[in-house]
């Protein structure tokens, strides 16, 4: 019977924090739908992995680095062969890239970046904010398979108890417009923004680039990745790839730590999702104050070396 695709992610022979989240999710859809789950990854080591969180078959193929194009031929067949009712990507950069050429290509709708996904009266129904976070949208996804990407840490990874997955390969034309040359990996002992538990943000509040020590400081203590605002991207004193807001990253962490920045309707739109929110911050007119949960106001260059310190004691 048709059940759930689910474009799963891999490094290092394990499946991304991401890909966990929407196999779990898939599995509760797959039963509404009365069908089971398929993943795809290019690995084929994950197959024990996969079926724990759900999945009874893993679709794999050697497209070798990631490339829209071939992974979308990829899916493509995929989804004629086993025609599902649900595909669902992980909302990280190639998943975000791959599922709108995925939906084109097979003439159906995709929900972005939703935080909520049900079965109901045949169809997929899924929630997602809208006007910068202000508002929540709820849509009836269209087409066959309905076609959606997940928000980080909008479902928490559930293990299903099953064995491993069937693997099985599937033969998908290789050609390319495009080929990767160079692949740049982020520098040593950063955790991505985008699967990250807990993240500790700077903002223009910190002076200069030098300064992100305070953050990164207290985010390798806590064991939280390092973010930034759209300002300090700007200025150059971090890379955009620890941007959070409406032109980077949207997150979802557990604990969102706000440090120097004001809170600009942008960055609001990619963080105020998180679970907790604690801004420090010296003006207590601080957007950012109407969105935390506990707020500082204060000096963040007194604050943090010492908030660092009782972190690192307390886990002695």
């Amino acid at each position: 019977m048709p059940g759930v695709l689910v474009f799963c992610e891999t490094k290092d022979g394990k499946l991304k924090k991401a890909s966990r989240e929407a196999l779990t999710i898939g599995r509760k859809l797959a039963e509404q739908t009365g069908g089971d789950v398929i993943a795809f990854a290019d690995d084929a080591a994950v197959a024990d992995e996969a079926g724990r969180f759900g999945a009874k078959k893993l679709s794999t193929s050697s497209l070798g680095g990631y490339n829209t194009e071939t992974y979308t031929n990829a899916i493509e067949q995929i989804c004629k062969d086993a025609q599902p009712s649900v595909l669902l990507f992980g909302g990280t950069s190639n998943g975000r890239d791959l599922a709108p050429r995925v939906a084109a290509r097979l003439g159906v709708g995709v929900a972005s970046d939703v935080d909520r996904l049900e079965w109901t009266d045949g169809k997929l129904r899924a929630r997602r904010s809208v006007y910068s976070g202000k508002v929540f949208a709820t849509l009836d996804v269209t087409g066959t398979p309905a076609i959606a990407t997940t928000r980080p840490n909008a479902f928490p990874a559930q293990e299903s108890g099953g064995g491993a997955a069937e693997v099985a390969n599937v033969s998908a034309s290789t050609d390319s417009k495009a080929k990767v040359v160079e692949t740049k990996v982020p520098e040593a002992g950063e955790l991505s923004i985008a699967e990250a538990d807990i993240i500790v943000s700077g903002g223009r509040g910190l002076k200069e680039a030098a300064n992100f020590s305070y953050i990164r400081d207290l985010a390798h203590a806590i064991g939280g990745a390092v973010g930034a605002s759209r300002a300090t991207v700007d200025a150059g004193w971090i890379d955009h790839q620890h941007q959070v807001g409406q032109t980077g990253r949207v997150v979802s962490p557990n604990l969102y730590i706000a440090a120097g920045v004001s809170g600009a309707i942008q960055h609001l739109a990619g963080m105020s999702s998180s679970k907790h929110i604690v801004a420090i911050n010296k003006d207590p007119e601080a957007p950012i104050f109407r969105v935390a949960d506990l707020g500082v106001v204060g000096d963040l260059f007194t604050i943090l070396p010492v908030l660092t310190e009782e972190v690192k004691k307390a886990k002695h």
